[in-house]
Formats: structure tokens, C-alpha cells, sequence
């Protein structure tokens, strides 16, 4: 299991200043919801910016953390 400061820790590593919410799904830990609100994200499609948040995560993906749903926008789409 992945702490939820280290991943948010991790994002903000590649997305400095953007705003990362983190929430456990169902209370195991490794399910967990995350809304990432960044500037960068403009002009770039959903799976851009999808990979923009999984590359620091690529370690983890499908092991210590099981499930991840995302969310990523703009501070405009907020």
C-alpha cells in the first residue's frame, strides 16, 4: 500500500502548484479517487492529462495501488 501523501507528493512533483484531492474508495487503501485541478492541463485532451498524473505513479499503478479514478481539469472547468 501506497500512502496518500506520498502519491500526492509524487503529482505535485510533476505538477507543481496544481491542487490534488485524494479520497479512499471503499477504505482498503489501494481504491482510490483523485481530482487533480492544474493550469497545465489546458489544450491538452483527457488522456494527455491523464499520463500527465500516472507517469509519477507508473511504479505503483496495478500493484500497491489497485485502482485509481481520475479526474483532471483546469482551474477554468472547476
Amino acid at each position: 500500500m501506497v500512502e496518500m501523501e506520498e502519491i500526492r507528493r509524487r503529482v505535485l512533483s510533476a505538477l507543481p502548484g496544481a491542487d490534488v484531492s485524494i479520497r479512499d474508495m471503499v477504505g482498503d487503501g489501494d481504491h482510490l479517487e483523485m481530482v487533480v485541478v492544474s493550469p497545465v492541463f489546458e489544450g491538452r485532451t483527457t488522456l494527455e492529462r491523464h499520463r500527465m498524473v500516472y507517469a509519477p505513479l507508473k511504479d505503483v499503478l496495478g500493484g500497491a495501488l489497485h485502482a485509481l479514478a481520475l479526474k483532471t481539469i483546469t482551474p477554468q472547468e472547476k
